[in-house]
């Protein structure tokens, strides 16, 4: 009687469910007691993983676009495949997806850095990937602010185990500190190139170099401006194979012990108490770096004697020589060079005060070789040389004559050229007021002849010509020149006249070449020729009109005023 008045009771607990399972086949419904079931099981779900929300980029406001789509990988995997895709961590990208984390590097290789560095605030997934960006990659640019601090720099640098090649740009001052941070984080650095922004200051001297060539064994680039403080120059490193150095100023000493030493650049100042010692620096190039192949000095106390010092050393390797601003090398300097360098590919004389006859040896000396000759700036030299030049090197690729074929200023210059001719017993070459200059070549791809004012006509037949510059060619006439350079790409023509610009345009741009290619041609009925029609006639596909269309564009030269 108590059972059956509690469980009428309408406050009574209604009995537990049963915790048995189903007594039928859960695949076919049929009663399992004495049942074999026929039908294959049925695969187990996946077990989806609980993804926590977390702060997300979002790329797009359209939820479907914002999702990430991910290839579907194949069915049968070998078996270390398999292990690797399952040992390949997941990140998550937001709305209950995720991809692994080679793909997300992949994105982030090609965000700035501003956008890497908001992306590694996003999640922890997020800034893992990047921490692991930062420690495989091997290049890094960075910009160093004055309100930037060594601690900041070094954490970073921290990041990145495995750097190779480093560029600074400094608006910062550059200290010695600089190249002590960098030694101490960057053990694996093979190249560093520090440059000098918005007037700021480098005050690394010579020791603090020293120390950091000495330390760093794998380094074999370096490039660094702003170096008008180093006071003595002494380097030693078995690595080393490029250097590139600027703003030099009064080195008291250069010593150079670097036996694989490729390509050297010494840039030094322009100011007149420059008292650095080039026939000491020259011979010693000569004697400790003997497989350089290029080199490059540019500076006011280049001289005969410095050209003789570097002439008397074994570079039989050197392909590229650049002695710029040298305004005493004369002829005599040439015929040094071209006895001590027979395979010479670039020679760069520019500044210097050689003659023609210095062209006519370069030209015999170097007509198999030679691709690139600079001589600009160069006032004893008259439009013949330049013409021999052209007709005697066949593999000329580039000539500069900026500034060699200009009208005297003012009477100081011709007294230097006089008594520069008279010390070499020559006679003065004195520019005329009006020249004229013929240029036929098959293989020359750039020409510059910026501020030649002396030229009055000019005849240019190169069909590789690719770049022409005549900038500031004020004397030029426009019924005395003539352009044909069938693949003539860019030409300058600032400060000439406006009678010069026109006819320049007649000539390179062709209006009415340009204006007959706007038809194709198409074929008569009886199969005799072929004649131009509009495009609207043609019965050619958009494929031949595209190829007529590129053609044309092909042709055509972009005038620079």
């Amino acid at each position: 009687m108590a059972s059956s008045s509690a469980s009428s009771h309408p406050l009574a607990r209604p009995p537990p469910a049963k915790k048995r399972g189903s007594y039928n086949c859960g695949r076919c419904g049929v009663p399992k007691k004495g049942h074999v079931c026929h039908l294959p099981p049925s695969p187990a779900p996946l077990a989806q993983k609980d993804n926590k929300s977390r702060r997300a980029l979002c790329f797009d406001e359209d939820p479907a676009a914002a999702a990430v789509v991910v290839k579907q990988q194949p069915l049968f995997l070998t078996e270390q495949a398999a292990v690797e895709q399952q040992a390949e961590p997941f990140v998550g990208v937001g709305r209950g997806g995720s991809v692994p984390t080679s793909v997300l590097m992949e994105v982030f290789k090609r965000v700035p850095p501003q956008g890497i560095v908001a992306a590694g605030r996003v999640s922890r997934g997020w800034r893992g990937c990047v921490k692991r960006m930062y420690r495989l990659s091997e290049e890094l640019m960075l910009m160093v602010s004055p309100q930037c601090t060594f601690g900041s720099v070094g954490s970073l640098l921290q990041s990145c185990a495995g750097l190779a090649k480093m560029k600074l740009n400094m608006k910062s001052d550059a200290t010695v500190q600089t190249l002590h941070c960098l030694a101490f984080y960057c053990s694996k650095l093979e190249s560093l190139e520090i440059n000098m922004v918005d007037g700021s200051t480098n005050w690394i001297h010579g020791e603090g170099l020293l120390r950091f060539l000495a330390d760093k064994k794998q380094l074999s680039e370096l490039i660094m401006e702003g170096c008008e403080n180093l006071g003595h120059l002494n380097l030693s490193s078995t690595s080393l194979s490029k250097l590139f150095l600027s703003d030099l100023h009064c080195l008291s000493k250069s010593v150079f012990n670097c036996p694989n030493m490729r390509e050297i650049s010494l840039i030094f100042s322009q100011n007149e108490n420059e008292s650095t010692d080039l026939v000491a620096l020259m011979e010693n190039l000569g004697r400790t770096c003997n497989k350089l192949r290029s080199l490059e000095v540019n500076s006011t106390r280049l001289c005969n004697e410095a050209v003789l010092a570097l002439a008397s050393a074994n570079l039989r390797w050197l392909k590229s020589l650049s002695l710029m601003n040298g305004s005493t090398i004369t002829d005599a300097a040439v015929a040094s060079i071209i006895q001590s360098f027979p395979n010479l590919e670039l020679l760069n004389l520019s500044g210097s005060s050689i003659t023609d006859s210095a062209i006519g040896m370069i030209c015999q000396s170097y007509s198999s070789t030679l691709s690139h000759l600079f001589l600009s700036s160069c006032p004893n030299i008259t439009s013949s040389g330049i013409q021999l030049a052209v007709a005697q090197l066949p593999n000329l690729t580039l000539l500069d004559c900026s500034m060699s074929l200009a009208v005297p200023n003012n009477s100081e210059n011709q007294e230097m050229k006089s008594r520069l001719c008279e010390e070499t017993g020559k006679p003065n070459p004195r520019q005329s007021s009006c020249q004229k200059l013929f240029i036929e070549h098959s293989s020359l791809k750039k020409l510059s002849l910026w501020n030649c004012s002396a030229l009055e006509g000019l005849y240019v037949n190169c069909p590789e010509l690719i770049e022409l510059n005549l900038n500031f060619c004020t004397n030029l006439h426009p019924e005395r020149l003539l352009l044909q350079c069938p693949n003539l790409e860019r030409i300058y023509v600032f400060a000439c006249e406006d009678m010069v610009i026109g006819a320049i345009r007649n000539q390179v741009l062709n209006e009415f070449a340009a204006a007959k290619a706007d038809f194709c041609r198409k074929r008569l009925a009886d199969g005799s020729k072929r004649v131009l029609v509009p495009h609207s006639l043609s019965y050619f596909g958009n494929d031949e009109e595209e190829k007529c269309n590129k053609r044309q564009r092909r042709n055509q030269c972009s005038v620079i005023l």
